[in-house]
């Protein structure tokens, strides 16, 4: 009977994780979708990759979102933020609430996500060409290749045009 019982308690409480999940997915898209973009019609990759630049060497603290430290996904919802659009906050929310593009079709500035698998991102970066991202991890803000041993790639993702 405590088997059975704690099987049903478990299948609760796996359900109750994926519906509290959805409805964070569903609720992060919905915020997505109000953000006003008219002031964001002109910006250029050159803006966001100046603005990522400026910040290499900074160290990594985990859940600062800058000026002066970041973690992953904080260092690039700061890059976009500083030209006027706002992503989401985490890279498992930043992966979720933008339009996935397949690696050979990824553009500079679009976001390059790491981990498990899709329901597991643990690392974002931003990619600025030549197989190369720049991302806030272990060693601070850095330039490293997207494809390095230690990242498994998950997928990528496109914010905004970019002029």
């Amino acid at each position: 009977m405590k088997l059975h019982k704690s099987i049903l308690l478990s299948l609760v409480a796996l359900f109750t994780l994926l519906t509290a999940g959805f409805f964070s997915i569903e609720a992060s898209a919905k915020a997505k979708a109000d953000i006003d973009t008219s002031s964001t019609d002109n910006i250029t990759y050159s803006q966001i990759y100046t603005t990522a630049k400026s910040k290499l060497g900074s160290p990594y603290i985990w859940g600062a979102t800058g000026p002066t430290g970041f973690d992953c996904s904080g260092f690039t919802s700061y890059v976009y933020k500083q030209s006027g659009v706002t992503i989401a906050r985490t890279a498992q929310a930043q992966y979720n609430t933008n339009k996935h593009v397949a690696y050979k079709n990824i553009q500079k500035g679009d976001l390059v996500f790491f981990g498990g698998n899709a329901a597991s991102i643990s690392h974002v970066g931003m990619y600025i060409g030549g197989g190369k991202m720049i991302d806030a991890q272990n060693r601070g803000v850095i330039t490293e290749n997207v494809k390095a041993p230690w990242w498994h790639y998950v997928g990528s993702a496109h914010v905004t045009d970019l002029d």
